[in-house]
């Protein structure tokens, strides 16, 4: 490139930086980290990677948001955005339906498990949690049981922003400057295996443990006051915690008994992330209800859906009863055709397979890092793993506050970006890394993300 061109790129860039810092608001994010510093800009995706205004390159090594299935640049998904918008751009679900809307209703509902047959739509995961939390207390209403309204969730779960989903949201720090909050939400422990050392080696009786707090918490709250149990396949807040064996069985068991609805949180565990179009087939329980969202267009549009069975949706079919909820977007044609048209894709590829055929490959992969003083524990399922950092492996001692402000806010995020890798450093609970890669990945992938996570972490470890 000439010298006045690379100069104008340049310009380009700081300008595009500064306008950024100068006017648009970041999500989760400190500001003050941008006075000094330029804010990144992301112009390019294609297939696993990403480029930024300056033509650097980065691994996307969390799919966006453990969002972009299919990975970046697919032509198809655009073309299906563009057909749907030359046809019929927008229209509302409100009192009358679409084509693209009904037709992705009868596929989920077909992939679904179990009998959920009727899917609500919303623009988003944390939209999709608020649904089903109002579905269900209206469900008991319409049933004979009012008194039935409060949720139950796990420790450190994030189960999304708004008022609703942010009070069923087990994180403290999330929670703090919004409070107060919707009433009526209760927390119980979570399946972090590697922080219950009095259950010993034992995982299956500490499935049984953590389900049992559950039935623990509906019997002291009164199984009429509790309406719905909040659970994601694999927990992502805290470094990606699968289920024990049996855990889900034992919860259904405890939901059943007490007239308790199970609601499956896939906002993340759907489409593909865990090798199953639904994260529930994986660990063989059927919910009552399926919050999804993210992956079920790839991220090119915003759609999120709720799937129900087919007993909570009857009360809604009579006389004059009406869901009074919705919003303008859910459903969006155009988003309806690229969530059609990248279950195609995800379909053609085999992509559900390739994740089953390959998370082997990538857990023995990230294994190596095991062998670094400062990884404690690498866990998660298909492509969706947490590595967690501690001061001592021995004692599992982790970060002190301050040490985890220096060494993951202060170094480890911005090193890691540095050396071409975009995951996240997170430390809302413990101290933990988390990799969730486009399910189109394969071993040179891994190794690149495995390559750059020890450069860093070593790094980071010298800085201790």
């Amino acid at each position: 490139m000439p010298d006045e061109a690379l100069l104008t790129a340049d310009v380009l860039t700081t300008d595009l930086s500064r306008s950024a810092a100068d006017h648009l608001w970041l999500h989760f994010t400190r500001h003050s980290g941008f006075a000094e510093a330029e804010v990144p800009v992301i112009v390019r995706g294609e297939g696993a990677y990403l480029w930024d205004s300056n033509g650097k390159r980065y691994l996307d090594g969390l799919a966006g948001l453990f969002a972009v299935q299919v990975g970046h640049g697919r032509e198809e998904l655009a073309e299906a955005a563009a057909r749907q918008t030359r046809q019929l751009a927008y229209f509302p679900l409100w009192g009358h339906a679409h084509p693209a809307a009904i037709e992705l209703a009868e596929r989920l509902a077909a992939d679904a498990p179990g009998d959920l047959n009727r899917v609500f739509f919303t623009v988003s995961g944390g939209e999709s949690v608020e649904t089903a939390w109002k579905l269900a207390k209206q469900y008991f209403k319409l049933t004979g049981k009012p008194g039935k309204h409060k949720v139950i969730s796990r420790s450190l779960a994030y189960h999304g922003t708004s008022q609703g989903a942010l009070s069923i949201t087990g994180i403290p720090g999330a929670k703090q400057d919004f409070e107060p909050l919707v009433p009526s939400t209760l927390r119980v422990p979570n399946t972090n295996f590697y922080r219950a050392p009095e259950h010993g080696d034992d995982y299956e009786a500490f499935g049984r443990w953590a389900a049992d707090q559950i039935e623990q918490a509906i019997e002291f709250e009164g199984a009429d006051t509790v309406a719905a149990v909040f659970l994601e396949p694999v927990q992502n807040t805290g470094g990606c915690f699968p289920p024990p064996p049996g855990y889900f069985q034992r919860v259904r068991e405890i939901c059943d008994r007490h007239d308790v609805l199970l609601v499956s949180d896939e906002v993340i565990c759907a489409f593909g992330r865990l090798g199953f179009d639904f994260g529930a087939k994986r660990y063989g329980y059927a919910p009552d209800i399926i919050t999804t969202a993210k992956g079920l267009t790839s991220g090119y549009a915003p759609l999120g859906a709720v799937l129900v069975a087919d007993r909570l949706a009857e009360p809604f079919q009579h006389g004059t009863t009406t869901f009074m909820h919705g919003s303008t977007y859910g459903g969006h044609p155009v988003s309806c055709a690229v969530a059609l048209a990248n279950l195609d894709l995800i379909e053609r590829e085999d992509l559900y397979r390739h994740v089953r055929e390959h998370e082997s490959a990538f857990r023995s992969t990230l294994d190596r890092l095991a062998e670094l003083p400062i990884v404690g524990d690498i866990r998660g399922a298909g492509f969706f793993y947490g590595i967690e950092l501690v001061k001592d492996k021995g004692t599992k001692e982790t970060f002190t506050a301050e040490e985890s402000e220096r060494v993951l806010r202060g170094h480890l995020s911005g090193a890691l970006f540095e050396a071409g890798l975009y995951c996240r450093a997170d430390d809302r609970a413990e101290p933990v890394v988390q990799v969730s890669p486009p399910l189109i990945c394969g071993q040179a992938q891994f190794d690149e993300i495995e390559q750059i996570l020890r450069g860093a972490l070593n790094e980071v470890w010298t800085h201790l």
